[in-house]
């Protein structure tokens, strides 16, 4: 099938652009003129996010204060981002633990993969998306820092739900 090319003449004549932006000034002083009809105080208002939105990591913990962490290696392994750091250790009991577990906000895309590969339900992804730091160190999250993150959790989906899919 051949492609149709239509071809367009340029105006012999000069145009003004006078009408053009008149048009465009009396659009702009009718939205200066009219109320306001929607607006966010944002500090005191903040809107209601979706059960489903991805924000910052945080790590379960046992009731005794430590994570869950079991330091299995596959929240590293699956991240598409490389953003997670997990160094494992043994304690003398042979228990597996996560020796040093970081994660790099500023590299992370949020797309929760560390949160549904994880075997103990140990990393999650919250639904806290403040996130405003003053130094660029700040957004590495060490263990103890997710430890003591305590916003929810995210629904990510659920296996019940057909509407979920």
């Amino acid at each position: 099938m051949p492609i149709g090319v239509k071809t367009v003449d340029r105006p012999e004549v000069e145009s003004s652009y006078l009408r053009a932006t008149l048009k465009g000034m009396a659009l702009t002083f009718k939205h200066l003129v009219r109320p306001v009809t929607a607006s966010q105080q944002y500090p005191e208002e903040k809107y209601e996010v979706s059960p489903r939105w991805r924000g910052t990591h945080r790590m379960a913990v046992h009731v005794d204060g430590r994570a869950k962490c079991v330091a299995c290696g596959l929240c590293p392994t699956v991240c598409p981002a490389n953003c997670i750091k997990l160094i494992p250790a043994e304690d003398e009991n042979g228990e597996r633990y996560a020796a040093v577990y970081e994660i790099d906000e500023f590299r992370c895309i949020f797309c929760g993969y560390c949160q549904e590969v994880c075997p103990v339900e140990a990393i999650h992804v919250g639904v806290h998306y403040e996130n405003a730091e003053y130094s660029r160190e700040r957004f590495v999250y060490d263990l103890e820092r997710l430890c003591a993150q305590k916003h929810p959790f995210t629904q990510l989906w659920d296996p019940e739900d057909p509407a979920s899919e």
